[in-house]
């Protein structure tokens, strides 16, 4: 976003395309999350890091408040009959996985809160971050009710990555110093590598041709990442993605603080969404035999 249209065009990038906002996207970048299938490996996690050169925390600094992982698994005990005591015994008994990543919100709270316009939405439909024009006053944090915002207390070229792990650094991303806020971004270096290949091929990026690092390393294939334009602007987009496709079997719609589904038995559902935050993760609900 160049500082003219932050002045000119400020109060239009607020709003929706409801609204009389413009947002002429290029593509709408979701994902869909299946828990039936995730096992919380882990797997996701550490390719999130290495991928996008997290620094290593380690345990004493996570204990001061400096967690920094653009994505989470988060765990709950939500078998009913197994019984207290035999879920503190095997505390893998009974619990259920949700990976946390940005949602990248289509009505991001994070942004209109942003002092000097360091987070902002992209023709692609993403919450982008803007490292140099950060000035870490985590207001976005603050306004994240997802709390999937992290602000950088590490510097890399001091002990951010403890040998070896300093030889493994992406090339492709630059790391960050202290003093920024971060968050997973889709592993918008891949979706910028492609959309360059399919630009200079003269067609159009084929749907699965980008997967950021947590889809590409799962195991189960919980994940599923693709356009879903289609469901934001009908014919305007691929309409066969694998994704909105899931998003369609699953009857959930954008621009919903409510949906109501036809057949109650489908599983989609996005986090806070009666917030109205408008978020492009789509989970489908475990489902467990009791």
């Amino acid at each position: 976003m160049s500082l003219e249209n932050i002045l000119t065009d400020w109060s239009r990038y607020r709003k929706g395309l409801e609204q009389g906002g413009f947002h002429d996207y290029e593509h709408m970048w979701g994902m869909v999350i299946d828990l039936n299938k995730c096992t919380g490996c882990g797997a996701c996690v550490v390719a999130c890091y290495a991928e996008n050169n997290l620094p290593v925390v380690g345990k004493d600094r996570f204990d001061d408040g400096h967690a920094m992982h653009w994505l989470r698994i988060e765990r709950y005990w939500d078998e009913p009959d197994l019984g207290e005591g035999r879920v503190a015994e095997y505390q893998h008994l009974g619990a259920s996985f949700l990976p946390m990543l940005c949602q990248q919100c289509n009505a991001a709270t994070c942004e209109p809160v942003c002092p000097v316009a360091a987070t902002y939405h992209t023709p692609d439909g993403l919450n982008a971050q803007v490292y140099n024009r950060c000035i870490g006053s985590r207001y976005c944090s603050n306004n994240c009710p997802y709390r999937l915002r992290y602000f950088n207390f590490f510097s890399y070229y001091e002990s951010s990555w403890p040998a070896p792990l300093h030889m493994q650094l992406n090339p492709d991303l630059s790391v960050r110093d202290k003093g920024v806020m971060e968050k997973c971004t889709f592993c918008v270096q891949r979706i910028r590598a492609a959309k360059d290949k399919a630009k200079m091929q003269d067609r159009q990026v084929i749907d699965g041709e980008v997967q950021p690092a947590c889809v590409q390393t799962c195991p189960t294939s919980a994940m599923t990442f693709g356009d879903i334009l289609d469901l934001h602007s009908p014919g305007k987009g691929v309409e066969n993605t694998e994704a909105t496709a899931l998003w369609r079997k699953h009857q959930v719609q954008l621009h919903k603080a409510k949906q109501v589904k036809q057949d109650p038995e489908m599983r989609g559902y996005r986090v806070f969404e009666g917030l109205n935050t408008d978020p492009k993760v789509l989970f489908l609900e475990r489902v467990r035999e009791v």
